[in-house]
């Protein structure tokens, strides 16, 4: 075991990282430093620096990266339209790199010697936290106790918090994982394990059900320039506070929720259940004024990519020359993605009902089933002759084959 005399805890203060704090007091008799992100969480954050400090931490800090993590994350993923396997938004994995990010830059202002992390040896948060660390500080030690230790279970988990008289937010009773940005919140394991299970409606915290949402349909019109949210209903507003209007709107309507059987990158298949109502409307709006906005090859091209990077995303590569080169990409073709998309939101849709731009390439004269001057139907003879030769070509030579049998 190397010697530790300083780390870094990516702090939460939830049931792994309670226990972890003072596990790496015992083990490694090193300082612990604690660290929370503050990436809207919330109410979670209240009293979190004294229970770090009374669990052993000499010091805990308490950054706020709400404004970094919607602008240069949540809004870049928005421009790609990045989506894991059709239907995860990306809320977790968005918010590993963010918090990595500023835990290196602690590591270094407190000149510690390594950093820790909760994440178990079984999941994805692993690969994110220690592939940044990697990626931009790869001279420090990483200290990740689910795979070294001999706590292997939530309940051994529990016996050694109560041994230690440490305060935990969860109970045996309810022993689900509950994960909260300002993006979304992610709810896995214990009850979750079933994936025949439905979730119980009590564990929402973030969007009505259907049933419960209101009978009248809301239209609402989102403004995006260059591809970014920038206002709600015609009302300019920073990133942040439009995220946290646009959570409450579309959550009242129901809108947001996705349950999910996943692959995650080790192998395992995981369920997970997730509320991500404003990432929901904006990655639905956004991707509706691409279709005015953006030309055909560039349009399908940027389809393709969106799977690769959310790939790159849920994997952990957010640190990598690859991402880097494919922003570059993706904020080119964003440079006329600016416009309105007119929504409704009723008992849990999302449905587009409108677009404009000043900038669109829909121009009604061709588009119209009516005389375009623009375009002439006869021109598509020449086209259809030419584009179709491949396959008249292969036809013929191929009934003729045949018929010299």
């Amino acid at each position: 075991m190397k010697k530790i005399k300083k780390v870094v805890l990516a702090y939460s203060g939830g049931l792994d990282t309670s226990i972890i704090l003072k596990w790496l007091r015992e083990t490694y008799g090193c300082e612990v430093i604690a660290y929370a992100a503050n990436i809207g969480q919330e109410e979670e954050l209240n009293g979190l620096e004294a229970k770090a400090k009374k669990t052993g931490a000499s010091k805990c800090y308490i950054e706020d990266l709400t404004e970094e993590f919607v602008k240069d994350f949540i809004f870049q993923a928005i421009k790609a339209n990045a989506i894991y396997e059709d239907r995860y938004l990306l809320g977790t994995s968005l918010a590993r790199p963010v918090i990595a990010k500023r835990q290196v830059e602690i590591a270094r202002r407190e000149k510690a010697d390594a950093v820790c992390h909760g994440a178990t040896g079984k999941g994805n948060d692993q690969v994110r936290f220690e592939m940044a660390f990697k990626s931009l500080a790869p001279d420090l030690n990483i200290i990740a106790p689910w795979r070294e230790w001999e706590l292997d279970s939530r309940s051994k988990l529990f016996d050694y918090a109560e041994k230690h008289n440490i305060p935990l937010p969860v109970t045996k009773d309810k022993p689900y994982s509950m994960d909260r940005n300002i993006l979304h919140i992610s709810y896995e394991g214990g009850i979750l394990e079933d994936p025949y299970r439905q979730p119980d409606e009590s564990m929402f915290l973030l969007t009505k059900s259907p049933e419960k949402a209101p009978d009248k349909a809301l239209y609402i019109e989102i403004g995006f320039e260059k591809g970014e949210p920038v206002s709600i209903d015609g009302k300019k507003m920073k990133p942040v506070a439009l995220m946290k209007k646009l959570n409450t709107i579309a959550g009242e309507n129901g809108i947001g929720r996705v349950d999910i059987v996943e692959n995650r990158l080790v192998g395992i298949k995981s369920r997970g259940v997730y509320e991500t109502p404003a990432g929901t409307v904006l990655m639905t709006a956004h991707r509706d004024l691409e279709s005015i906005t953006l030309d055909r090859d560039t349009q399908h091209f940027k389809d393709n990519l969106a799977n690769e990077y959310a790939r790159l995303i849920y994997n952990g590569l957010w640190f990598s020359r690859k991402r880097e080169a494919l922003d570059a990409l993706i904020n080119k073709t964003q440079e006329y993605v600016t416009g309105t998309v007119k929504l409704k939101l009723y008992k849990g849709n999302c449905i587009v009902v409108g677009r404009k731009s000043d900038v669109t390439l829909y121009e009604p004269d061709i588009a119209t089933f009516d005389a375009s001057h623009l375009y002439d139907q006869k021109d598509a003879t020449g086209f259809l002759n030419i584009y179709g030769l491949p396959l008249k070509v292969e036809s013929m030579l191929r009934n003729k084959k045949k018929k010299a049998k």
